[in-house]
């Protein structure tokens, strides 16, 4: 595992129970612009998200990107960039401990796509594909960054260029 940063908040304990989560985010590049999942708000997020029981961190991808975009992964042409791994205290369950390990993949996409299958979380958010350019999407996050998960991809966006010259 490449490790590409440490969001550690420190405001736990380390007698805690823990929460491991495991994600997958899809980095889908086209004429220099980012898809994203961009909310009514205007906060984006990288395409992605947790795997489900015993599924692997490719299908894991594949699903998301289908239900979040209605894009289609080239499964064979994915590359893994990197992993961003998070320490905190939960937000939705008190007294436990959050960590989680996001893996950033380069992916290529099919020309079809599908109607996108959201959540009603990402409904009542206005989620939709939007293509914008690493600084718009870093422009947009500014005012959500005391959200774990746009911290975390904003971060990664700013690390971008430098991991795609490796």
């Amino acid at each position: 595992m490449n490790i590409l940063l440490v969001l550690d908040d420190s405001n736990y304990k380390a007698d805690m129970p823990i929460v491991q989560k495991t994600g997958a985010r899809g980095v889908i590049l086209r004429d220099g612009k980012i898809a994203v999942q961009k909310g009514k708000a205007g906060d984006c997020k990288i395409l992605g998200g947790g795997m489900e029981g015993e599924e692997s961190a490719a299908d894991s991808l594949y699903r998301e990107v289908l239900e979040e975009a209605g894009l289609y992964i080239i499964k064979d042409k994915v590359k893994e960039l990197g992993t961003i791994v998070e320490r905190r205290r939960d937000l939705y369950k008190q007294g436990v401990l959050y960590c989680c390990n996001t893996t950033y993949y380069l992916c290529e996409i099919e020309e079809r796509t599908t109607t996108p299958n959201l959540t009603p979380s990402e409904i009542a958010k206005g989620y939709e594909l939007t293509w914008l350019t690493p600084e718009e999407v870093i422009h947009n996050n500014q005012a959500f960054l005391h959200q774990p998960w746009i911290k975390r991809d904003t971060m990664f966006v700013e690390m971008l260029p430098n991991i795609l010259k490796e």
